[in-house]
């Protein structure tokens, strides 16, 4: 299947490791233009050299901090000034830390409302007057399953990331007429950097192995192992193309199975 993603000019932040490289990595591999952004900038030079191995698409990278409203503004001037547009936005952003509510400080609260949700408000504000212009855009978010069923000892990601649902469903309503499409994808436990340095906390609390954490996160769903990120990739690349033309204000759990709702 050709999904015309070559020379889709594609911002993608948090895109230095993790499953933000992932899927830059799956847009640089379909000749995307693609700019990454990261706080460190010595991984975000790597990431950039290596996205441009196997891609005949432009591969840019600046530092940014999704934190900072000055930042995300030059981001987004910087992708324009460079393109002339931007055809697909991808939120992403570092999960915040294991833990449960009576050791959450009100500086984290404040810190990871910021990062998970204030950050794809303000990065959506400031992509959404080219796309209307352009009358062509996708905005994709990046959260996770705990939107559709809480994961214990995660509580900061169970009440701040929902708010993504809301703000999918409330542009989704808002940009359909300029054929803006919003769309949340909501993975379950990936093999990422993330979910090993959340098996190594669990690990060292239950005094076992960080393997058999791993093992135990997979047999928490029906496929009885942990998803690959080029599969969540694939997702992002689909609903960034023009065959999901009619898929909007969906947040889409891809897990596995984990999530034992019907709903």
């Amino acid at each position: 299947m050709d999904l015309k993603l070559k020379n889709k000019v594609v911002l993608i932040t948090g895109a230095s490791r993790g499953m933000g490289k992932a899927i830059a990595q799956g847009f640089a591999a379909e000749d995307a233009n693609v700019v990454i952004c990261a706080r460190n900038a010595e991984r975000l030079q790597q990431a950039q050299a290596e996205l441009s191995k196997n891609s005949d698409g432009e591969i840019l990278a600046r530092q940014a901090d999704v934190e900072s409203l000055s930042d995300i503004r030059s981001l987004v001037e910087f992708t324009l000034d460079r393109f002339g547009r931007i055809d697909v936005l991808i939120c992403n952003s570092g999960g915040p830390p294991a833990k449960y509510f009576v050791d959450v400080t009100d500086e984290e609260w404040q810190r990871y409302f910021n990062l998970n949700l204030l950050s794809f408000i303000r990065l959506s504000g400031a992509v959404i007057p080219a796309m209307k212009k352009q009358k062509w855009g996708r905005i994709l978010f990046l959260s996770s399953v705990s939107v559709k069923q809480p994961i214990d000892n995660l509580v900061i990601s169970n009440v701040v990331r929902p708010g993504v649902v809301g703000l999918t469903k409330s542009l989704s309503n808002e940009l359909g007429k300029y054929n803006v499409l919003v769309n949340n994808v909501c993975p379950g436990y990936v093999r990422t950097d993330r979910v090993l340095e959340l098996a190594e906390v669990q690990a060292k609390q239950e005094g076992i192995p960080v393997d058999a954490v791993i093992e135990k996160y997979g047999q928490n769903n029906p496929l009885g192992r942990i998803a690959d990120p080029r599969e969540i990739t694939d997702l992002f690349l689909f609903l960034a193309s023009e065959r999901a033309s009619y898929i909007t204000g969906v947040s889409l759990h891809i897990d596995g199975g984990f999530v034992k709702g019907v709903f």
